[in-house]
């Protein structure tokens, strides 16, 4: 029977349900014979497994690379021919295969870009090797081992054995996405077709092996930072039993897609980054610069829309002159304050079309209306008041938010989480610091504080107090972490505190990655509820873990929300939410 176009129109009209398109996958086509050309088994198994293909030709332009990555939702990075050595800096071997001079550079490129910016990717054959290579590992160019990797079979068969690591990802997806293999049957041991001679030797920093032939060749590896990012040496796309790997793919896919809708709506925050203290070096904020983890660049990569940049001031040990402890020639603490604050106000000015200062939340979310990013100013540790009671105003004057009373060491505000009790708490002139934030409007941050300076600034501060990068004692035991007891007396009080991404504050062995981060989190919210929590990454000042290592990768916060099922409404109220309903109160509440 005979269908006129039109009927086939209304078909696929009414199939799909338009608030649920079928997330995207970017193909990369291979190139010869003056044609960019792909196999089709590639798109037939994204498009089985509910993806819509699309075929990416290999072009280097950087316009029309960014323009893709804008429009996709996952990528494939297909199969080919060798991989040029010199991009490893390597001269070729004599038995090197042939090279695809047209492609290498298009596709290293964008595997790049696709993994800065947390696209869910799946490299196959090549692609496992462009993975790898583009991302600071190496290829070996012909393989020496006592197994058969290149078949003359069908490409449907399977001719040796992998063992596949059974704390993997890979290993997991076998038995989820419609595998007909029961969880309980699932085997270490998997039957794969094999096409190469070269393999990847070196998976380098972000990935860790995952499976291995018998002769130890590598054929998979996956992130070793719990990022979407999978590659097999195999060619999956040629066996109906590997449409497990294609629904992964399809499935992270649409979790990113969700991932930046939520980015779209969401006013993202976060309280505490020491990036500043880099600035007086020449740090150009405009470029992704590798010296730092907070650029303009990272935050558009992780759709940070603003971030608490603070002024920081270590505190000079007995006998230690202030001078002594920077590097720039200053008077004393509130000269580098402000010199600090300075270099900000140049980087902003000098990128105005994409950057604001702001001082309000009011100011936060008309910058994300017209399109720019917004740096708030903070101080972390009162020393910088130089013991002026008059410098409060002068901070508030500059736009400073918040002032953390202390940092590593006693001070003449408070005692530290890591001094030896000067004052027992909050010293009287810390008490009169306190009394003149609350005056004029400027939040009180309570991380670094010691425990009696906790509660003593509870009971004097007559607005919220937050703790803009602190984590929970229960889950690592260490002083600067708050205990349970002083997270609800926080939340009593309408306080926040914001989990930070310290290592040693997450883990005792320092091993920490973003399930920590979370753990930390949703303890939090089970003690305080979810009106009281946030987070403060302490980037730049040593926060950081696999998983949320820099600005770029703090999308990767928000899909771990959305797999633990978190409403939007909840998660605006971790992503910052909270914090500015309280820097609003304390703005309030101003005399």
């Amino acid at each position: 029977m005979k269908y006129s176009i039109q009927q086939h129109l209304d078909f696929i009209y009414n199939s799909y349900p338009a608030s649920e398109p079928r997330p995207v996958i970017g193909i990369t086509a291979n190139y010869g014979d003056r044609m960019g050309k792909l196999a089709d088994s590639y798109y037939k198994q994204v498009l089985q497994a509910g993806g819509t293909p699309v075929i990416i030709p290999p072009l280097s332009d950087k316009h029309a690379l960014l323009n893709t990555l804008d429009r996709i939702d996952g990528l494939l990075l297909s199969g080919g021919a060798d991989i040029n050595p010199l991009y490893c800096g390597e001269e070729p071997a004599a038995r090197l295969g042939g090279i695809n001079s047209e492609r290498d550079l298009p596709e290293l490129l964008i595997t790049r870009l696709a993994f800065n910016r947390q696209l869910p990717i799946l490299g196959i054959c090549r692609g496992i090797q462009t993975l790898a290579v583009a991302l600071g590992g190496k290829v070996a160019q012909d393989i020496d081992t006592t197994i058969k990797h290149s078949q003359e079979a069908d490409r449907s068969d399977a001719t040796h054995s992998v063992t596949i690591e059974k704390d993997s990802v890979l290993f997991s997806l076998y038995g989820q996405f419609g595998s007909t293999i029961p969880v309980e049957e699932l085997q270490e041991k998997h039957y794969v077709n094999s096409f190469h001679h070269q393999a990847v030797s070196d998976t380098g920093p972000h990935f860790r092996v995952v499976a291995k032939a018998p002769d130890g060749i590598v054929e998979a590896m996956e992130s070793s930072e719990h990022k979407p990012v999978i590659g097999v040496q195999w060619h999956p796309e040629c066996m109906e039993e590997e449409l497990p790997l294609f629904s992964w793919l399809v499935h992270e896919a649409r979790q990113y897609r969700k991932t930046q809708q939520v980015h779209d709506r969401v006013l993202t925050l976060d309280t505490h980054c020491d990036t500043p203290m880099f600035f007086p070096q020449n740090i150009d904020f405009g470029h992704r610069d590798d010296r730092i983890l907070v650029d303009l660049h990272k935050m558009t990569e992780g759709r940070l829309d603003a971030t608490i940049m603070v002024a920081y001031l270590p505190q000079p040990k007995m006998g230690e002159t202030f001078s002594s402890k920077v590097s720039f020639p200053v008077k004393g603490p509130t000269e580098y304050a402000d010199l600090i604050f300075d270099k900000i106000g140049e980087i902003v000015s000098a990128h105005g079309d994409y950057l604001a200062l702001a001082r309000t939340p009011g100011d936060l979310y008309e910058n994300k209306r017209h399109g720019r990013k917004s740096i708030m100013l903070g101080i972390e540790n009162g020393l910088a008041l130089g013991g002026q009671l008059q410098n409060v105003a002068h901070f508030a004057e500059r736009g400073v938010v918040y002032i953390t009373l202390c940092h590593n060491g006693d001070n003449d505000l408070c005692d530290s989480c890591r001094g030896s009790s000067m004052h027992g708490g909050v010293s009287r002139f810390g008490e009169q610091v306190i009394r003149e934030m609350n005056r004029l409007g400027l939040m009180v941050d309570l991380s670094h504080a010691s425990d009696k300076s906790f509660y003593d600034a509870l009971e004097i501060s007559r607005t919220p107090i937050v703790c803009s990068h602190s984590s929970c004692r229960s889950l690592c035991d260490h002083p600067r972490n708050l205990t349970d007891d002083q997270m609800r007396r926080l939340a009593q009080t309408g306080g926040v505190m914001q989990v930070t991404l310290y290592a040693g504050f997450l883990r005792k062995d320092s091993k920490a990655t973003i399930l920590d981060a979370v753990s930390h989190l949703e303890h939090a919210i089970k003690i305080m509820g979810i009106d009281h929590v946030g987070l403060g990454t302490d980037f730049d000042g040593d926060g950081g873990i696999p998983g949320l290592a820099n600005a770029s990768e703090l999308t990767l916060f928000t899909r771990q929300l959305l797999e633990r099922r978190y409403s939007e409404r909840d998660i605006q109220k971790i992503w910052g939410g909270n914090f500015l309903r309280v820097m609003g109160m304390v703005q309030k509440m101003k005399e």
